[in-house]
């Protein structure tokens, strides 16, 4: 099996589309179709099963995927130490961030990272936290930059704790809440807990939910345009002097926070382009971004 062949299995066990994969490959459909029943006929297997929607992968297929996966993580893993022989940070760092930490913070602070390490290529992943989290521990990334608080006893660092609270485009009393248009969205199963621990020891009513969206960034502005309040981490809305901003505070007269965290696992810290992004995020005020 040849490299253009484990790119092609890859990247077609990813996104399981032929069109979709041909794009991610710069050829077209009939090249990657070609290419795909070659492979069937060297292996002597059935590798996808075609759909109206999309393929699926034949068990036989699954197999020779994981393997081209295997594969390619050795490849990185054998240029990764090849960078790390010549003791400069140079090489590929691979970074799994959350959806709003990408949006809202990573452009600025890989701009400044590669400022002061110009020979370190950045391959960043996005997603929900929790996602970022797997992608750790299955050794996708090096790090991940992700809200809430996983069990992880490697290596971890604090970036900093904000607080949740109720972002509404009108002044309120706490005890109309429930009766007042919400907007939801989806997020991660610690937020959802926290929010609802506190919701429902405060209140007996369900939240009078009318719109729920896929993103917190949506979220805010349905908020902005007046259609209801949400609850959210206050750097969403903290440049919004408009709305109203009230923290969630427990039974107790504790404010309910969030925190972002930089995991990293300890191996990854053998490498010159891991050590030296750590130590950079360390050294920088990543709240105030």
């Amino acid at each position: 099996m040849n490299w253009q062949d484990i790119e092609l299995l890859v990247t077609l066990y990813n996104t399981k589309n032929i069109t979709h994969a041909a794009n991610q490959l710069y050829v077209s459909q009939s090249t990657l179709s070609s290419r795909l029943h070659n492979l069937e006929k060297k292996y002597d297997i059935p590798i996808v099963l075609r759909k109206r929607r999309g393929i699926t992968f034949t068990p036989e297929g699954v197999m020779l995927a994981k393997f081209a996966q295997n594969m390619q993580r050795e490849h990185e893993k054998m240029r990764e130490q090849l960078d790390n022989l010549q003791g400069a940070v140079a090489g590929t760092l691979r970074v799994g961030v959350s959806n709003f930490f990408a949006l809202n913070k990573m452009p600025k602070l890989l701009r400044l990272f590669q400022r002061e390490h110009p020979n370190v290529e950045c391959h960043v992943i996005t997603g929900w936290s929790s996602e970022m989290y797997r992608k750790l521990l299955n050794h996708d990334v090096h790090v991940v930059i992700i809200k809430g608080d996983y069990p992880w006893q490697e290596g971890k660092q604090l970036l900093y704790q904000e607080s949740i609270v109720v972002a509404s485009p009108w002044d309120f009393d706490w005890v109309d809440l429930p009766k007042l248009p919400r907007i939801d969205y989806h997020t991660d199963q610690t937020m959802k807990q926290t929010v609802d621990q506190w919701w429902y020891t405060k209140y007996k009513q369900e939240p009078f939910t009318n719109i729920y969206v896929n993103q917190v960034e949506t979220c805010k502005e349905m908020i902005v345009n007046k259609l209801g309040y949400g609850i959210v981490t206050e750097l969403v809305v903290q440049r919004n002097p408009d709305l109203v901003i009230n923290p969630l505070i427990t039974k107790d007269g504790e404010l309910l926070t969030r925190p972002t965290w930089l995991y990293y696992g300890s191996d990854a810290l053998t490498l010159n382009v891991v050590r030296a992004f750590i130590e950079f995020v360390s050294k920088v005020d990543v709240k105030r971004f």
